[in-house]
């Protein structure tokens, strides 16, 4: 039986497949619905290809079911970037047309010819920690437009207003001083007093995702909260959003990842860099918390930014030369976690080599770091 790629474009209501073999030639194509008749159909499908690899595009996103549901069943799972199954279709022709089964197509010759393509694996803590990390900001997000709300309603009552910082214990004092006789003034009175019930309450709900976050980490130990300026809540949006460390080859990738690499813009004989304002900005924003903790506090990250300024550096500068030092050194402790988690290096490794064993150029991302070796690099300086 010959060698095939499963390419899948998944949607809310239906998954496209697409199979070809290892000269891109399509052997099989169908659609099948997205519920429990569909994928049994689409499984007894998948049976006349014995030696298979499943392409799903989007495999965090809306083909994290059908991925996962893969996972737990043996099956070898690659995902494929929207971005790059797009840039196959575009180099591919077709005069531009967009269909379920041009992207089908599109997702299995970009799980056939590129490098590099993640392995999908079986949810674990990480994605509990993604989980409660997302929801944790959208509380925050409700937080800040309720104070801002709060705000403007006692700004409206109290000449001046409320200081800075408001909080539900701070805004219930100010309006029991108030006391409006007219039917606005009372409405507006009752509005504010929504607004603080309000707070109070999203107030509780953060305070219960720290202790859950808190009960994950305690379970499930890390390193980085060795970093001075990650404590847990940092800690948690850095692995739920790093995921499989183990798909950055080295520290210069994670580095690029997380925003805190320059970008190289030389030409000739002048040698620039820029700010890097790509890569995944939840990342750096937690990267950034950390190093403004560390020049606050009295140790080596204050020593090492006061280094740079003294060498010329502006404040902008040095700060992310310090956001640099600590992916780092946040990088190197990932390591460590995963080498203790698993002796050897070998998580994954059964799935991983089902994979390249049947598309040797799927995925070269595992063998990148072979028994998880890293560049050696000292942490002590971002180290409490």
């Amino acid at each position: 039986m010959a060698r095939v790629v499963i390419g899948v474009d998944p949607h809310k209501a239906s998954n496209t497949l697409v199979v070809i073999d290892g000269q891109e030639r399509v052997v099989a194509q169908q659609r099948f619905s997205n519920d429990r008749a569909g994928y049994r159909s689409m499984r007894i499908f998948a049976r006349a290809h014995r030696e298979r690899v499943w392409a799903v595009e989007g495999a965090r996103g809306v083909g994290a079911c059908l991925a996962q549901r893969l996972v737990a069943e043996g099956e070898p799972v690659l995902d494929v970037p929207a971005r790059l199954s797009a840039r196959v279709r575009a180099l591919g022709g077709g005069s531009g047309r967009k269909t379920d089964d041009a992207d089908a197509f599109a997702v299995a010759v970009a799980g056939l010819r590129a490098r590099e393509l993640q392995v999908v694996r079986p949810d674990d803590t990480t994605e509990i920690l993604r989980l409660l990390s997302s929801r944790r900001q959208e509380v925050v997000q409700l937080r800040i437009a309720t104070v801002n709300r709060l705000h403007v309603v006692l700004c409206q009552l109290i000449p001046g207003g409320a200081k800075r910082h408001l909080s539900s214990g701070k805004a219930r004092p100010l309006l029991s001083s108030v006391r409006p006789r007219d039917a606005v003034g009372k409405a507006r009175k009752q509005l504010a007093l929504d607004y603080a019930d309000e707070l109070e309450g999203l107030d509780a709900r953060l305070k219960e995702l720290k202790k859950r976050i808190a009960e994950v980490l305690a379970e499930h130990p890390t390193s980085l909260v060795e970093i001075n300026g990650i404590a847990a809540l940092n800690a948690a949006k850095i692995l739920a959003e790093v995921g499989d460390v183990r798909r950055f080859r080295s520290r210069h990738h994670f580095a690029s990842y997380t925003g805190t690499a320059p970008i190289d813009v030389s030409s000739g004989e002048n040698n620039r860099h820029r700010l890097n304002r790509g890569g995944n900005r939840r990342l750096n924003h937690a990267l950034h918390i950390a190093a403004v903790v560390q020049i606050r506090m009295p140790g080596a990250g204050q020593d090492y930014y006061r280094r740079k300024r003294e060498e010329g550096k502006t404040h902008n500068e040095a700060v992310r030369c310090l956001k640099r030092r600590l992916s780092d050194a946040a990088y190197r402790c990932l390591l460590d976690d995963l080498a203790a988690a698993s002796p050897g290096g070998q998580v994954g490794a059964s799935l991983q080599s089902s994979a390249t064993d049947l598309i040797p150029m799927a995925s070269t991302s595992e063998q990148s770091l072979p028994g998880l070796t890293h560049d050696a690099m000292p942490i002590a300086a971002v180290v409490s």
